[in-house]
């Protein structure tokens, strides 16, 4: 077994459910340039950051220096049980610990895995924390195709997938793009109930639920469709995800507590409960503050 092959394995056996690795490179020139004119469009809205490191973004040879391979994984979260329709929804994603500290742990270990064969090896991990594109690479890793939602899609496993990369300076055994898209599906662009996917492969970051209630720190401008944190909307109506199947994954579990949120327990949350409820979850990003600007919005719009 090559030792491309035992990094992926590894990679299964600490939980994630796809490993792939491409060379690292520049972007392509039709992904550059789709990213520009988004960027144009004002599709990122106010996330100033998206429009900064653009060269290291472009190109991981600038982010981490002597780079040469991206290995990329995927890390499953679609929960077992979720909350009730009637009740305010939080994204799935959201549901257990931050997949921040959860992907980056499983990496860290990865990375430890290669450094005993390779004890040289030099290199960064990341979990949604820096100037990379990682769905384009996931989808150069052979893992899954990009869908025009935006998201990485996995053959007969769907898109509830955390990402993550492990970028090293030592060369692998290449893995090759999948070739395989949408067809002509357009029931995430047709079932968004904001328009936000304005066309395939680009989002309106301004349009969308997802944007508003955690990333925007102003005024809500749109309907936010019974969402108080993110939105699955896009991936809910996805036929790819109708393959998908429960995580295994402890962290991402979430607490009785959690899953016995209804819209008057929100009402009555104060900071302390918010604390203790989200205190290790990604959406204490919002912080309480937002909770309140969404939870009023919800009861204004009800």
């Amino acid at each position: 077994m090559s030792f491309s092959e035992q990094i992926k394995q590894y990679a299964l056996s600490l939980g994630f459910d796809a490993c792939g690795i491409c060379k690292a490179e520049r972007i392509d020139a039709e992904a550059e340039n789709a990213y520009i004119q988004w960027l144009s469009k004002n599709g990122n809205a106010d996330m100033d950051y998206l429009a900064r490191n653009i060269e290291k973004r472009f190109d991981p040879r600038l982010l981490v220096e002597n780079t040469k391979s991206i290995i990329c994984v995927a890390l499953n979260y679609f929960p077992h049980e979720t909350l009730p329709e009637n009740v305010p929804q939080f994204a799935y994603y959201a549901y257990g610990e931050d997949y921040h500290d959860v992907v980056k742990a499983k990496l860290n270990q990865l990375f430890d895995f290669i450094k005993q064969q390779f004890p040289e090896t030099s290199g960064r991990y990341f979990c949604d924390s820096a100037p990379v594109l990682e769905r384009y690479w996931a989808a150069r890793a052979g893992i899954g195709f990009m869908g025009k939602n935006g998201l990485l899609i996995i053959p007969r496993k769907g898109s509830y997938f955390f990402l993550g990369e492990l970028i090293i300076d030592i060369e692998l055994d290449y893995d090759v793009p999948i070739l395989q898209d949408c067809g002509n599906c357009r029931r995430c662009l047709d079932t968004c109930p904001t328009s936000a996917i304005k066309k395939p492969y680009f989002l309106d970051a301004n349009k969308c639920i997802s944007y508003q209630t955690i990333e925007n720190k102003d005024k809500v401008t749109i309907p936010l469709h019974n969402n108080i944190y993110g939105c699955d909307i896009c991936q809910k109506t996805c036929p790819f995800n109708r393959f998908a199947a429960p995580h295994y994954t402890k962290e991402f579990f979430p607490s009785e507590t959690f899953l016995s949120l209804d819209f008057e327990k929100l009402k009555e949350m104060n900071e302390d409960t918010f604390r203790h409820i989200f205190q290790k979850s990604a959406v204490k990003r919002m912080k309480f503050e937002g909770l309140k600007r969404n939870r009023k919005f919800l009861i204004l719009n009800s």
